[in-house]
């Protein structure tokens, strides 16, 4: 049995969804197809229900400064870690309700529920039905990464897609892996109680390159869990559990949070039968500005490209290439400015160019310290950081890297100023209303005006009132 269509979308994750709302404005023939549990990543185990649990346990932690403040009483608090898990799998559900909405509104011409493979670049195959797509979008997304030789301990490990199915916290767990969810969840879990040890082949956190801010992150989270950096996790299994060795350091635990990153899902698509030519990782070639798999009418977006996993990126990608799809040309769309927070306490956060991706000997680098910063000393977390990259030729602003508070509201100020081309002396023009966080960013700036080759009038005024 084969079908024509205009555009078959292959994955209905959060790239699928939005290319399938441009390609819905242009044509009605179409079918999205999938095989898995519908409900995007973000919703079910990422974004959503993390931000969940690292809120309980912010807001459970903040109990250790009330009697700095004046307020007694934080030792009778308690804590109910099922009825936590409980709130954050109703939340999760909520969220992937809404996200749910699209795809129960499709009838079976247009939804598709079955795991696709290619025939050839037009052909695309899900159990004995066969569609003639004249462009084809691949969405598939990724999956939590468990390395060969773990398997045997399956038992004992957790991927960040079981996490948040959990009935109840371990008393002891060991995260490997310290990119973004990482090191969300394992501060979720020291604070909720969770006996935590964080461990990483790299030398840094969530995948900071500026020295100073992955050094001032290290050294202020590790004061809660031990992090050990710089080697190899193996495990081992005894009959307390299962033994965490990386180094000359070691440790028994009842879990390990596998947090090794995503791979693509790909294995399946049979895309040796198409034209595509792949990278090493098995991740069709692609033009980011289109979206655009070579010179063929296939189009990829969302995490399966494994170059900016975020939800933002993959609205991005999956509107153009859903744009792409339902149009004879291709049209171009400039990237926006890279944005990427890890939402832990101090806020990590990096915006635009990042130190190894510029030359040190053309830029300037604004930095403030949180300790002096009046908001942050009254919130009680005023150990923090912020770095600027500024074009010392103009003054424009390159990129960022910060561990603070509201690190995640100062990423987006710092990202819309490059993406806008803004310089020093534009954001200095900008109000900066007193008291609060964004102070420090205003301090960090007139910081960097001497080390400047340019010079503005008048924007030195503020600094003497």
């Amino acid at each position: 049995m084969s079908r024509e269509v205009d555009v078959a979308i292959i994955g209905a994750g959060s790239a699928g969804l939005y290319a399938l709302s441009q390609v819905r404005r242009e044509t009605d023939n179409y079918v999205l197809i999938d095989g898995g549990e519908l409900g995007t990543t973000c919703a079910r185990v990422g974004c959503m229900p993390s931000k969940v649990i690292i809120q309980v346990a912010d807001d459970y932690h903040r109990r250790t400064i009330f009697s700095r403040e004046g307020i007694e009483g934080a030792e009778q608090l308690g804590l109910d870690r099922p009825a936590v898990m409980e709130h954050v799998q109703d939340l999760r559900d909520t969220f992937v309700d809404r996200t749910l909405g699209v795809t129960d509104g499709l009838d079976e011409t247009h939804l598709i529920r079955g795991y696709a493979k290619f025939v050839d670049d037009h052909t695309i195959e899900v159990d004995s039905e066969r569609f003639q797509a004249k462009a084809v979008v691949i969405a598939t997304g990724t999956k939590p990464i468990i390395p060969e030789q773990w398997r045997s301990f399956r038992e004992h490990i957790i991927t960040t897609d079981e996490f948040f199915e959990l009935e109840d916290l371990p008393g002891s767990c060991a995260v490997i892996g310290l990119g973004s969810i990482g090191l969300e969840l394992g501060q979720a879990l020291s604070r909720l109680g969770v006996q935590v040890t964080g461990v990483d082949l790299l030398h840094k956190v969530a995948k900071l390159e500026d020295p100073a801010v992955s050094e001032l992150a290290v050294s202020t989270i590790g004061k809660e869990f031990p992090l050990w950096l710089g080697q190899a996790a193996e495990l081992e299994k005894v009959a307390e559990g299962i033994r965490v060795v990386s180094g000359d350091n070691a440790v028994v635990v009842d879990k390990v949070l596998a947090s090794l990153g995503r791979m693509p899902v790909l294995a399946a698509l049979g895309l040796e039968r198409t034209s595509l030519s792949l990278d090493d990782k098995g991740v069709p070639l692609f033009d980011p500005e289109t979206m655009q798999c070579g010179q063929s009418s296939i189009y990829i977006a969302g995490d399966v490209i494994a170059e900016r996993p975020l939800l933002h990126e993959a609205g991005h990608e999956g509107r153009v290439a859903g744009y792409n799809a339902v149009r004879q040309g291709a049209v171009r769309f400039t990237r926006k400015a890279a944005l990427a927070i890890t939402f832990c306490d101090p806020d990590i956060a990096t915006v635009g160019a990042q130190l190894d991706e510029l030359d040190p000997s053309t830029i300037a680098i604004a930095e403030m310290q949180f300790a002096p910063v009046g908001r942050a000393l009254i919130i009680g977390k005023n150990r923090g950081i912020l770095r600027v990259y500024v074009n010392k030729a103009d003054g424009r602003i390159l990129g960022a890297a910060m561990a603070c508070v509201s690190g995640e509201h100062l990423a987006h100020l710092l990202a819309w100023s490059v993406q806008q081309g803004m310089t020093v002396f534009d954001m200095l023009k900008m109000p900066f209303y007193h008291p609060v966080i964004e102070e420090a960013l205003q301090g960090a700036l007139y910081s960097v005006l001497s080390e400047l080759d340019v010079q503005e009038e008048n924007v030195e005024l503020e600094k003497i009132q």
